[in-house]
């Protein structure tokens, strides 16, 4: 490409004023009538946001503003992040106390029932298998006690297997979860102990039945039959000349395990009731009068 050297030499001079190429600069201010306007950045409503993105978007403009006021470094909207309640009174800190100690007492539960397993010692500290769940709902609800339970079971499944993690459920989880329930919502004793007794009964039965099926043996029929031949000997020895129907059998041993139930959940309820006015915890229990002025 060749310059024009009429245009790029020395020799060249201004344009007169008087030039009709001359363009003079325009000094005088716009008129007021005609406003320039440059919309550059255009409303969230010509794009039909919701009102939500609009608010996330404000409230992280203002964040940044402050940190500008503040000297600080400014950052990219898309570092920017909503403040965060983080005292020991926010949601923040409350939901991470309340998984961290649901975490604590699953692994406690789940490693106790496992170790007990382990060694046989199951029937020594049966009775604080449920303690963990019912300690969780007392202090996080009705939701906590829940995941707890389900964690618990989950740490047995891959510890122990399928039928461990189901027989914790069936004999402490499910009444653990029931007890700290109840006691969560206020329920009185008698209303309590019962509907534990039936949860613990149901466990019991069920129980029996995954035992049956696993070794292929009806383990219901042969304590019905045991039951059956002692009762016809205790009414032989009486001198009775009757034979036991198996109605009176089934309802001898239905009778039998709500007795075996109700005792143990009893019991429960008193262990644990001094369990947890020992640790401070007097005020979310609703204790019968009796119990009261013994402790």
């Amino acid at each position: 490409m060749k310059l024009n050297p009429v245009l790029f030499s020395s020799n060249t001079k201004p344009l007169p004023l008087h030039s009709p190429f001359f363009l003079p600069l325009r000094t005088s201010p716009i008129s007021p009538k005609l406003p320039l306007k440059l919309n550059l950045y255009p409303s969230a409503a010509s794009f039909n946001l919701p009102n939500s993105i609009i608010r996330h978007g404000e409230r992280r403009y203002r964040a940044s503003a402050r940190t500008s006021e503040k000297g600080g470094a400014f950052s990219s909207p898309l570092e920017l992040e909503e403040e965060e309640d983080l005292s020991p009174n926010g949601p923040v800190y409350r939901n991470t106390l309340r998984l961290v100690e649901c975490s604590m007492f699953a692994a406690s539960a789940g490693l106790v029932y496992f170790l007990s397993n382990s060694l046989s010692i199951e029937n020594y500290f049966g009775c604080f298998f449920p303690l963990p769940i019912v300690l969780s709902s007392m202090r996080w609800g009705i939701a906590g006690g829940r995941k707890t339970m389900v964690a618990t079971a989950v740490l047995l499944l891959v510890l122990s297997g399928p039928l461990k993690a189901l027989t914790y459920l069936l004999t402490h989880g499910v009444l653990g979860f029931a007890m700290g329930s109840l006691w969560r919502l206020g329920a009185s004793w008698s209303v309590s102990i019962f509907l534990c007794m039936l949860v613990r009964a149901v466990g019991a039965l069920g129980y029996v039945t995954i035992t049956s099926f696993l070794i292929k043996e009806n383990i219901l029929d042969l304590i019905t039959i045991n039951l059956h031949a002692t009762i016809s000997i205790l009414f032989t020895a009486s001198g009775i000349n009757i034979i036991p129907s198996m109605d009176l059998i089934y309802a001898i041993f239905g009778i039998v395990l709500l007795l075996n139930s109700v005792f143990l959940v009893f019991l429960l309820h008193l262990l644990y009731s001094v369990f947890f006015t020992r640790l401070g915890m007097r005020s979310s229990l609703n204790l019968p009068r009796w119990l009261e002025k013994a402790i």
